[in-house]
């Protein structure tokens, strides 16, 4: 997933100085976004209250849109680096192309996982034809500074793990949850997971006092930890948590954020994560001349320009604004 905003602003993420290092309950309201031609996106991170949630850098959560007349998702070639991106849909297909070759249809419920290490470059369409549908979340997990000239690669699981308790089923996407661990490959101690809870479930999650979390709404009316959170918002928990009560007054999705506060400091611009501004001017460069990112091949259409960069120097602002 690319962001599109023509006039992106920069900043400064990571560093523990500004975890929350005691349970919270923080809500974010999302931003709207418009991504290609037909879908609008709600951004929930980088957000004015949050920058990350342990690696977790870049949230995006769309739909349920009905695009049966429409073209639905529709996102040229773009560059990434320094991250990995997170594919996960409840409802409708997306198709991912690359620069490594990597051609798949991804449908709900099955990762897709993406490595940019030094640099990648891929686009996202729905299929024609394509489900009537489209609704799902893309996310960003920011490489430490060990691994984020790594190879890129492209993973693809259509299996996952799930815990299960009485109403509910979760579904591991990345990391490890309660014992159960996603084959997606990791670079920091981190979980994702599709919580599906059943009208009525009054469960408590285990979780990690290390880890700091956050909560993703997708559908349906629940309360976490007594605050009810409405689809499309972000409740966000901070650390020191040992499990956490959820209570479906509805059927309901969410997806559960977490890992260790993330120790480095980033500065993102455009779809670059990087350390310095030299890196983040070396990137779009490479990006306009063609070089480094390698082509995205058989996608109809022109690549995505990258935005100018700001006059003003890039400057760090920390995990919060």
């Amino acid at each position: 997933m690319s962001n599109l905003d023509r006039a992106p602003v920069p900043g400064v993420c990571g560093g523990r100085g500004f975890v929350v290092a005691e349970p919270v309950r923080e809500l974010l309201s999302p931003r709207q976004v418009r991504l290609g031609e037909s879908t609008e996106v709600r951004r929930l991170l980088p957000n004015l209250g949050r920058r990350m949630i342990g690696a977790w850098a870049f949230v995006d959560h769309y739909g349920p849109d009905d695009i049966a007349d429409e073209p639905g998702m529709q996102v040229p070639p773009h560059p990434h680096m320094g991250l990995q991106t997170v594919s996960w849909l409840h409802e409708g297909e997306v198709l991912h192309r690359d620069s490594t070759g990597s051609l798949q249809t991804i449908r709900p419920k099955e990762l897709g996982l993406m490595t940019s290490g030094r640099a990648i470059s891929h686009s996202e369409e729905s299929p024609r034809p394509h489900a009537r549908f489209l609704h799902g979340a893309q996310l960003w997990v920011a490489l430490p500074d060990a691994h984020r000239h790594t190879d890129p690669r492209f993973e693809h699981h259509p299996g996952l793990p799930t815990v299960t308790a009485p109403g509910l089923t979760a579904t591991v996407i990345l990391g490890g949850l309660d014992g159960t661990a996603s084959p997606g490959t990791t670079y920091t101690p981190i979980v994702g997971a599709d919580l599906a809870l059943t009208h009525g479930a009054d469960v408590r999650l285990p979780l990690e006092p290390d880890f700091e979390y956050g909560v993703l709404a997708m559908s349906g009316e629940v309360h976490v930890d007594g605050v009810p959170v409405l689809p499309g918002s972000l409740l966000y928990l901070g650390c020191g948590r040992a499990e956490l009560p959820l209570r479906a007054e509805s059927d309901a999705e969410l997806m559960l954020l977490g890992g260790e506060p993330f120790e480095e400091e980033l500065l993102m611009w455009w779809n670059f994560v990087g350390r310095t501004q030299k890196e983040i001017e070396q990137a779009r460069d490479d990006w306009m001349t063609g070089s480094r990112f390698g082509e995205v091949k058989r996608y109809d259409g022109d690549p995505l320009p990258a935005p100018e960069l700001p006059p003003a120097p890039l400057k760090p602002r920390g995990r919060t604004r």
